[in-house]
């Protein structure tokens, strides 16, 4: 029996169309969990929509629309991505799904009856941008760092807490425990610190009132629930959990849950999310993996800026694989990058255009022309991938993948430099038709290491392998 890996992104809000800074996650969750297939793996991939709280609902009556009629509209938009990017995942939820409903409000009777949830009077600072609450020393000139375009806004009333600051210690120990729970370290060592400070309860509701638009209290008509604690259940409520276990049991319990995530997300991921676990005595999640921010020429992606880029913009001119492959190469595993379209068409021709697609074809017409048509190629099977492949990706370190299979691609390309099989098959056909087919062996290895990152080019690249033929170019030079 194959073993479970259960792999998530976070689920972005439907407030606006997904450009390629919150479309990097959805790629590197679709690579882990395309080489976890490849590695023998039974893999649930999850991914979403988060459609409850302030600023949607806000956002829904600005528009004069319905709150329901608005997220439909926008989870259709992002449903999309899937053929954009290629992606392979294997369940969508939305959080206004009923299923999910459900589950969230039996999390909050399981914490509520485990002691972990009160209600009082509070007043605190609240950024919609962000659904969180700031404290002084969070904010720049009185606003949100994340968000300074919004006001800061004050909210004065009587909600449920969770019992936040109860989870110090045994956050700590399980960080103790775990030391590659978080992934990069730099981002462990920051929520390590943020809990070693000191956690305080915070408020998990909101009232009816209010800010209708949120699933419902149980017991408590007045209140719905504050968007985190509603959102962050996806996670299991995804897994059929707690009316149908056995998807539970396999990918989350006895599996390896993983989640992907932005910086942005690092409280809420590493920390609110495993107190919520361990108050309703549920496994915590195996890793996290965080991401950093990509951004324009140097500034964050921003409407106001006008300097938001959709991935269909870059597909449509490109291709799916051209996108993938800047994303899971070119931009930093954990750190900030910065994208410009100038720099994207250079690595584009230089290593798609001249470099992959050019040896592709070389070594193709090289084969098509001086192997014998009698003997087909279709000896070539998938092997075991290289420890240099496996020991990266183990480490989330997909930028060290990549560089690897570029090696290989750059062997190749010296190999032909050097031996001149072209020439040589001429002279001394034997010798040269060896080497010629031992390119092929090893471009077929290529195509098998790809089908992680580029799977559209990696299937091309076989196909081609075994009917012996020069395929039409992978990617055409963009002048």
């Amino acid at each position: 029996m194959p073993k479970a890996f259960y792999i998530t992104t976070t689920l972005p809000y439907v407030n606006a169309d997904l450009h390629i800074g919150h479309a990097l996650e959805f790629v590197r969750a679709d690579a882990i969990a395309r080489y976890k297939r490849l590695a023998g793996f039974e893999v649930f991939f999850n991914t979403g929509t988060d459609e409850h709280g302030l600023k949607i609902y806000r956002k829904a009556k600005e528009e004069g629309k319905d709150p329901q009629a608005y997220v439909n509209d926008y989870a259709k938009r992002v449903m999309k991505l899937k053929d954009v990017l290629n992606l392979s995942y294997t369940n969508f939820i939305r959080t206004t799904d009923n299923h999910h409903e459900l589950s969230a409000q039996e999390l909050w009777k399981i914490c509520a009856k485990n002691g972990f949830i009160y209600k009082k009077n509070y007043q605190i600072k609240y950024c919609v941008g962000c659904e969180l609450e700031k404290t002084e020393s969070e904010l720049v000139e009185g606003r949100c760092p994340i968000h300074p375009n919004l006001e800061i806004e004050l909210i004065d009333e009587e909600n449920y807490f969770f019992k936040f600051s109860f989870f110090s210690k045994p956050l700590l120990e399980y960080y103790k425990k775990n030391p590659d729970f978080v992934v990069p370290d730099f981002r462990f060592n920051e929520i390590k610190a943020f809990v070693e400070r000191g956690l305080e309860d915070f408020s998990i509701s909101r009232l009816k009132s209010k800010m209708p638009w949120g699933v419902g209290v149980p017991g408590d008509p007045q209140q719905v629930m504050y968007v985190w604690f509603d959102a962050l259940t996806n996670y299991i409520s995804a897994l059929g959990w707690p009316e149908d276990m056995k998807a539970f049991e396999k990918f989350w319990k006895n599996g390896t849950p993983t989640q992907y995530c932005g910086k942005d997300n690092l409280r809420q991921q590493s920390a609110i999310w495993q107190a919520m676990l361990m108050a309703a005595k549920l496994p915590q999640t195996k890793q996290i993996i965080i991401n950093g921010f990509i951004n324009i020429d140097g500034q964050k992606i921003s409407k106001s800026l006008g300097n938001v880029i959709l991935p269909s913009d870059i597909v449509k001119d490109y291709s799916t694989d051209a996108l993938r492959y800047y994303y899971l190469r070119e931009v930093s595993n954990f750190e900030d990058s910065d994208f410009t379209m100038v720099k994207f068409k250079e690595t584009y021709n230089a290593n798609l255009a001249n470099g992959l697609g050019n040896l592709t074809s070389r070594i193709m017409k090289m084969a098509e022309t001086n192997l014998p048509k009698d003997r087909p190629l279709e000896f070539l099977k998938d092997g075991p991938l290289p420890e240099e492949l496996t020991s990266a990706l183990g480490k989330f370190e997909i930028n060290k993948a990549m560089d690897f299979i570029w090696a290989q691609i750059s062997k190749l390309d010296e190999t032909i430099q050097k031996e001149e099989p072209f020439k040589l098959v001429k002279s001394d056909p034997a010798k040269g038709q060896k080497i010629i087919k031992d390119l092929v062996a090893e471009l077929y290895h290529i195509a098998q290491y790809l089908e992680p990152f580029l799977p559209e080019t990696a299937a091309k690249i076989k196909v081609a392998i075994k009917a012996n033929k020069t395929p039409t170019p992978l990617f055409l030079r963009k002048d």
